[in-house]
């Protein structure tokens, strides 16, 4: 007999407390404890609840809010790959998509394909509003290293040209949050946190 809708949904809830466990390597705010999936992802989508006025574009704020909240989800399984990671891609999507499929799928069916929908629209990066949800996810480390002295870019030996490449992303989603992130750059080369 099949579980019912109720029982299936507290399956999935139960199954994404995991991602509190999961560490990242980037470190709270003036901080030197890693932050956790959990945490980021709430974090983001509370970013872009108060940011979202410097979207480039209109956008459906709770299509924002459910990839910010679910994006991560995935690394349950897949764990989490540090951005400048040089040995593993991070778009680690085959591993990914399949920690989508299982994860979403303890819910029940047409939640399991609206999450994964919007799962796969984030990692797209297309949309207006996977744009602005991607601009969140890299801007976070971003604020938390430049508060930590260079937090991950110095014990990990990441230069400028690196930070800047994958910072990029931000534009896509806000030119004016760009512009802002472009400026915290620069100042963390003047101050030294950050190498050239």
């Amino acid at each position: 007999m099949e579980p019912s809708p109720l029982l299936q949904q507290i399956e999935f809830i139960k199954e994404v407390d995991k991602l509190k466990y999961i560490l990242r390597k980037t470190k709270l705010f003036n901080s030197d404890r890693a932050e956790n999936d959990a945490e980021h992802s709430w974090h983001l989508a509370l970013m872009a609840l108060i940011l979202v006025e410097h979207a480039n574009a209109e956008l459906d704020l709770l299509k924002v809010l459910k990839m910010l909240l679910i994006h991560d989800i995935v690394e349950i399984d897949a764990g989490d790959t540090f951005i400048y990671n040089t040995q593993k891609s991070h778009q680690n999507t085959v591993e990914e998509r399949a920690a989508a499929h299982r994860i979403f799928g303890l819910l029940p069916l047409p939640q399991a394909r609206e999450l994964i929908a919007i799962w796969e629209e984030f990692e797209a990066g297309k949309t207006p509003e996977a744009q602005f949800a991607r601009a969140m996810d890299r801007l976070e480390p971003l604020l938390q290293n430049t508060s930590n002295n260079g937090g991950t870019w110095n014990e990990f030996g990441v230069n400028y040209e690196t930070v800047y490449a994958k910072k990029q992303v931000i534009q896509h989603g806000s030119a004016t949050i760009w512009n802002y992130a472009e400026q915290l750059l620069n100042e963390s080369v003047e101050k030294g946190i950050l190498k050239k």
